[in-house]
């Protein structure tokens, strides 16, 4: 089935939380207290990090989707900083002009992508010589990962074995994409591993109210109506009442910086 980006009742889909504070941490280490101008969030979703890094010291962020309901919910979650705007574009065509970022972060969005040297092509055009590019998403050892309290993901997968399967067919293993960064013409290309805080419930009901709406996770819209109920029930079966729950996911990080014209 799939979600449908484009469907006026996803606008809210990935707006309504916070960038987590591992990831924030985690972009001020590469940013090695490097002044940011001009920052291009790529695949910007509902803005949640395009918000973020405008706090991390941005002074202008655009963000780029390919989602006229997405930007929709982007701008209404905006709250009037004027730092941000949306605007309508794709990861290979952002229609962007050449060399005018300092950073391009480009966030669960290449595992949509059927190929990756045009994004990244598009990345290095948008940025200035000794921009960074800053890519995260899972590869499928990510996925994969055995389910516990913390990582509700590997508990799906549990229930439902067949999307384990959706996932290693969509997900890019590292290599592959440390390759095409290189092959684009990064330079200085590193990955690694970071847990980030993907939403602190309350309690497993509010968790649970999340998992119905499918509310941030694309990969939910692969389950019919009756099989969401059933992976509902599995859930509720596997978290204790009354606790506290701090979701967290494990993506894999990549950054590589622009090389300075000969």
């Amino acid at each position: 089935m799939g979600i449908n980006f484009h469907d006026p009742k996803n606008s809210r889909t990935y707006t309504d939380r916070e960038a987590g504070s591992e990831w924030k941490r985690y972009m001020r280490k590469i940013l090695a207290g490097r002044s940011v101008t001009n920052a291009v969030d790529v695949g910007c979703g509902g803005g949640i990090y395009s918000k973020a890094l405008a706090e991390l010291g941005a002074h202008t962020v655009t963000g780029i989707d390919s989602s006229e309901a997405s930007l929709s919910g982007a701008r209404a979650d905006r709250g009037g900083d004027e730092r941000l705007r949306f605007v309508y574009g794709e990861a290979q065509n952002t229609g962007l002009e050449d060399g005018q970022a300092d950073l391009v972060v480009i966030r669960a969005v290449i595992h949509h992508l059927p190929e990756l040297a045009r994004a990244f092509a598009e990345a290095s055009r948008i940025l200035r010589a000794g921009g960074i590019v800053a890519v995260q998403d899972r590869t499928p050892e990510d996925c994969l990962i055995p389910g516990s309290e913390t990582h509700i993901r590997g508990w799906i997968f549990t229930c439902f074995p067949c999307l384990a399967e959706v996932e290693k067919k969509r997900r890019w293993h590292s290599e592959k994409v440390t390759g095409h960064l290189k092959a684009a013409g990064f330079t200085s290309v590193t990955s690694a591993h970071l847990w980030e805080t993907r939403r602190e419930y309350d309690g497993k009901e509010a968790l649970l109210d999340d998992l119905a709406k499918r509310k941030g996770r694309s990969l939910l819209h692969e389950l019919n109506n009756r099989e969401l109920r059933e992976l509902i029930t599995y859930m509720d079966g596997r978290l204790e009442e009354g606790r506290p729950i701090i979701e967290k996911d494990r993506w894999t990080m990549w950054t590589g910086v622009k090389k300075e014209a000969d």
